[in-house]
């Protein structure tokens, strides 16, 4: 007999047969699809690899070389012309590892816009707004470290069934002689619709936080182009550790939001709305793999590493920096001391 293995559309986990349902299942997404479906959708998916698909996953392996850090376990990609000597996460010395596979290799890219100097000046101007930072923070080792990375994202368009019912109450409040009066009217909606999101991102690196992440978007995607060996001359690229069943749980969460937020956009001029069914199911979702730039930092500061990013197109910064509580205590301590300098000269001018 022959055996059929079939993917979830969404999120491309292993689908199971659920008996009670007599439907198929992903466990990780909690997505649900007739076995008719699944079979036209398979059916529709199935495409052959071109000749030049095929020389552009050779020449990816031929040309990328895998660095492994012993020390945090990052993987490390880069071009066979360029030797990485430091991890840019935790700064220790890397190894060759080897090559890649051609299943990491990304379909779309975009290439860096802002220079290593535009970089290194907007991390000057925005730290230089922040007092209580270590000295060593602000110095030029510091900035050395600041390393031009692709970083690995999923980006989703999500096609959402919307099934959203509601009591919609319209309430007015007058008063006419010494009656107060209040009439409530009472209205049923009903939204149905099939709602698309598109370009939701999501890093596909597990050692860079996702917040971080999130933090320097929008990426232009106008700017995409075919992913290119050429992009990755004289910069490092991440290769990913969270594949699409990984990310699909924060895909879902925005696109089921941003879902959320067309429904309740189209709903105006209520008092007050109760929803009774309020169901947002993500059908199908199409991917696409590409690499992002962006200049990453990472400090360590009493064996706490802290990271910061600017976006490699947009040049726009995100990171928390470290405190150094000693001179905040300073500053403090001097402040308190000026107050007490000043209220005894004022007391003491009254006195006198």
């Amino acid at each position: 007999m022959d055996a059929a293995e079939y993917k979830c559309p969404n999120c491309s986990a292993d689908l199971k047969f659920d008996p009670a349902t007599q439907k198929l299942t992903c466990e990780y997404c909690l997505s649900s699809f007739t076995v008719e479906a699944i079979k036209q959708i398979c059916a529709n998916a199935e495409n052959s690899i071109n000749a030049a698909e095929q020389a552009a996953a050779h020449e990816f392996e031929e040309h990328t070389n895998l660095f492994h850090c012993a020390s945090c376990g990052a993987d490390i990609m880069c071009d066979d012309q360029q030797t990485a000597l430091f991890c840019y996460y935790c700064h220790n010395p890397v190894i060759l590892a080897g090559k890649l596979t051609g299943d990491y290799k990304p379909g779309k890219v975009i290439g860096f816009k802002y220079t290593r100097e535009q970089a290194e000046e907007k991390f000057r101007s925005w730290i230089c707004k922040r007092m209580f930072v270590p000295g060593n923070f602000r110095s030029s080792q510091q900035l050395e470290k600041m390393t031009g990375l692709y970083v690995p994202f999923w980006v989703a368009d999500c096609n959402i069934n919307v099934d959203y019912s509601a009591l919609g109450k319209k309430v007015r409040h007058w008063t006419s002689g010494s009656y107060r009066y209040t009439e409530t009217k009472e209205f049923r909606i009903v939204r149905k619709a099939d709602v698309r999101t598109e370009g939701i991102p999501a890093d596909g690196e597990s050692k860079i936080d996702d917040a971080l992440m999130e933090a320097i978007e929008p990426f232009d995607y106008s700017e995409l182009r075919d992913f290119s060996m050429s992009y990755l001359s004289g910069f490092f690229a991440d290769k990913y550790d969270v594949d699409k069943a990984g990310v699909f749980p924060r895909i879902r969460d925005r696109a089921t939001r941003a879902s959320h937020s067309v429904i309740s956009d189209s709903i105006t001029g209520y008092t007050i709305v109760v929803p009774s069914i309020d169901q947002h199911d993500i059908v199908k979702t199409d991917w696409e793999y590409m690499m992002l730039p962006v200049w990453f930092m990472s400090y360590k500061y009493k064996d706490k590493v802290y990271e910061f990013a600017v976006n490699g197109q947009t040049g726009k910064l995100a990171g928390t920096p470290p405190l150094n509580v000693m001179k905040l205590k300073m500053f403090c301590a001097g402040i308190s001391a000026a107050v007490s300098v000043a209220m005894a000269l004022l007391f003491g001018g009254f006195l006198l």
